[in-house]
């Protein structure tokens, strides 16, 4: 169920200009950031993954806030060109078993996903590229551009996210895996589904097949003409907060909640996405994971500290913020560095002189 648009006397911006009027926001994650993030997890992906329920949910990300300015911390946790060289050696690193990687490639996966992805791809069959129509491109980010597209076969509108591997590094490509793995291992009505991945052996793109919105929260929220009513305020929280207890209960943390990761369609049904950032967690056993995720305006007091150790707290900090915006009509800690949003957060909570 959906929450109903305020209707001002000018329509509901489309996701096309929703996304023009998000520039005045920080900008996305840099793929240093992501780097971070897959370095810190990459030997998560090594070790067989949690069983998968039905395929499932998120992301049609687009290229517009967030910057982390994290290329220093990204450079220093990514791996020495000498072990890539190891790396690489190594014939299907995280991959699979000889017959099933025969059979991935005979079943028209490229080499080189199955050889790094193979669980990731396990049980499904790519679709051909020709097999969508693009429509036109929606959004664009550091290493992936998003399209509206139409499946030709059965001419349903769709998302396709395009992301591109630079001279197929294992550690991009191992990174796009988790991404792939915890979509299909969520299924909820406010998590974004993904239908499907399309590839070609020719190419060292891939594909990944959302369903299509309409909206997102960030780019409604911009709009001149749009305030948000309080019973919708509260429609999209618990949408929100739904979606996120989907994610916790399956182990997941997004570690990217802000409004333009808040997809809406035209009846006010909201659903997460963007997963590029998610990792895969146990709170039994706790492992450090990287601080430099979540994007500013939204990033908890501990993560802005430098914590390696943490759990679902981070994303119902960003939900929090989501909630203060969505009642202000504007973001609440919108800092340009790391220092000012770090004075805003300790500011709000003690606010008061030593």
């Amino acid at each position: 169920m959906g929450c109903a648009f305020a209707k001002p006397s000018s329509p509901a911006p489309s996701s096309s200009s929703s996304s023009s009027r998000r520039d005045h926001r920080p900008r996305r994650h840099s793929r240093s950031s992501a780097a971070a993030a897959a370095a810190d997890d990459a030997r998560k992906l090594q070790a067989p993954p949690p069983k998968i329920d039905t395929a499932a949910a998120a992301a049609a990300a687009g290229g517009d806030d967030g910057a982390l300015n994290a290329a220093e911390d990204a450079a220093a946790e990514r791996p020495h060109r000498s072990s890539r060289r190891r790396q690489r050696s190594n014939p299907r690193p995280g991959g699979v078993p000889g017959g099933a990687h025969g059979e991935q490639v005979a079943a028209g996966w490229p080499a080189w996903l199955v050889d790094v992805a193979g669980d990731a791809i396990k049980g499904w069959t790519p679709r051909r590229a020709d097999s969508f129509e693009k429509l036109n491109k929606i959004g664009q980010g550091t290493y992936s551009n998003v399209y509206k597209a139409r499946d030709t076969i059965t001419g349903k509108i769709v998302a396709l996210k395009k992301v591109r591997f630079d001279n197929l590094e294992p550690e991009s490509v191992k990174f796009m895996a988790r991404e792939i793995l915890i979509l299909r291992k969520l299924d909820h009505p406010n998590v974004v589904k993904l239908e499907g991945l399309v590839t070609s052996r020719m190419s060292c793109s891939l594909y990944l097949v959302f369903e299509y919105m309409e909206h997102d929260l960030a780019g409604l929220a911009a709009g001149p003409d749009i305030k948000f009513t309080l019973p919708q305020v509260k429609c999209y929280m618990h949408q929100l907060l739904s979606g996120l207890e989907h994610c916790h209960t399956r182990n997941v943390l997004h570690r990217d909640i802000k409004g333009s990761n808040l997809l809406l369609d035209n009846g006010g049904l909201l659903k997460i996405a963007d997963f590029g950032l998610a990792t895969f967690f146990d709170p039994n056993h706790k492992h450090p994971m990287t601080s430099r995720v979540v994007t500013l305006w939204y990033r908890p007091p501990e993560l802005l500290l430098g914590a390696t150790d943490y759990g679902v707290g981070v994303d119902l900090w960003s939900a929090g913020c989501i909630l203060a915006e969505l009642l202000a009509g504007k973001p609440i800690m919108p800092g340009r560095t790391e220092v000012d949003n770090k004075r805003s957060r300790f500011s709000s909570l003690f606010p008061f002189e030593f």
